[in-house]
């Protein structure tokens, strides 16, 4: 599942424009993109399952755990080093808690009383959200018509991929907050990372691996607080859970901050509006769910807003001097 793609890098250290520095990853970033959407997309599959046999607040401790320590060991291999001065781990603290420590449980809660699928449908208002919280607090961050027609667009065809106008009878309100609250949570987490911990001089890497560390440690407080041990550990769920951690949110942490300083943050987060579609998919094919009209229709048009929002308005060329 996803957390939300910043606008920019949390830190873009200037560097010298060397070979190193130019050379391109060994693996195409459209293909980087793909697996990143298949590993979001079944992160709403593997909360479900994971809750089936544990509580949100022990899922959400299982998830950042095992998240924790993929980026731990990406972060020794690089030898990078943690983030230094108490000011510093305070703000991460709060960012932990804003991208990490609530969303996740906030999701893995409403998971309980509404669909898999509609939590994909809130989860992909993130960049709305995004984008309108900007507008207020990121004075230097306006979006054009163009990227607003594009991001409309795609959450038109994420409404169309889940078939909206049949309605959605019978679901819990308390969970559909839950899960709204959470995609709103992101964007505001983003911005107060933003304006916090743009210059620490630190990589994303040990950013991230921190923020996930501390949130790690608030969700070790909470959890106790509210959940007794389980007397059973179910395999099934356990492996969700792992899977969640290691794979949801380690390994596509580490895809997403590639995507985002190689193309920008403005096509890497499109990955948003695919959640769904993979999601409808591995119900297709897990759950054993019919596919309707509305999917592959509502896929292409989620494409189509995908490409409008990676277009750019075309420079006006100088007059030449006479």
């Amino acid at each position: 599942m996803s957390t939300a793609t910043p606008h920019r890098p949390v830190s873009a250290p200037a560097t010298t424009p060397t070979a190193t520095s130019t050379a391109r990853p060994a693996v195409d970033w459209r293909v980087r993109f793909a697996v990143l959407s298949l590993i979001w997309g079944f992160s709403f599959l593997l909360i479900k399952v994971g809750t089936d046999g544990y509580a949100p607040f022990q899922v959400t401790f299982g998830r950042l755990f095992f998240g924790t320590a993929v980026l731990a060991v990406a972060m020794m291999v690089k030898r990078d080093r943690l983030p230094r001065g108490a000011r510093t781990w305070m703000h991460l603290a709060v960012a932990a808690l804003l991208l990490n420590a609530a969303p996740f449980s906030l999701f893995a809660y409403a998971e309980q009383t509404i669909p898999s699928t509609l939590a994909g449908i809130c989860n992909a208002t993130s960049p709305l959200w995004g984008m309108a919280l900007s507008m207020v607090a990121l004075s230097s961050d306006r979006p054009t018509r163009r990227r607003v027609a594009g991001l409309g667009v795609g959450f038109l065809g994420v409404l169309t991929v889940l078939g909206v106008w049949q309605g959605f009878s019978g679901l819990d309100y308390g969970g559909t907050a839950m899960a709204l609250l959470a995609s709103l949570c992101y964007p505001i987490g983003w911005i107060y990372l933003r304006r916090t911990l743009a210059n620490t001089g630190c990589s994303n890497l040990a950013i991230t691996g921190s923020q996930l560390f501390v949130a790690t440690l608030e969700l070790a407080l909470i959890t106790p607080l509210f959940t007794t041990l389980p007397t059973s550990f179910p395999v099934v769920p356990l492996l969700a859970v792992v899977a969640l951690g290691a794979l949801g949110t380690g390994v596509a942490l580490l895809l997403q901050y590639g995507l985002v300083a190689e193309i920008g943050p403005t096509t890497a987060q499109m990955v948003t509006y695919f959640i769904p579609v993979i999601a409808t998919a591995a119900g297709v094919a897990v759950l054993g769910e019919s596919l309707s009209w509305n999917t592959p229709v509502g896929a292409v048009v989620v494409l189509a807003g995908a490409a409008l929002t990676q277009t750019r308005p075309r420079k006006k060329r100088s007059a030449p001097q006479s």
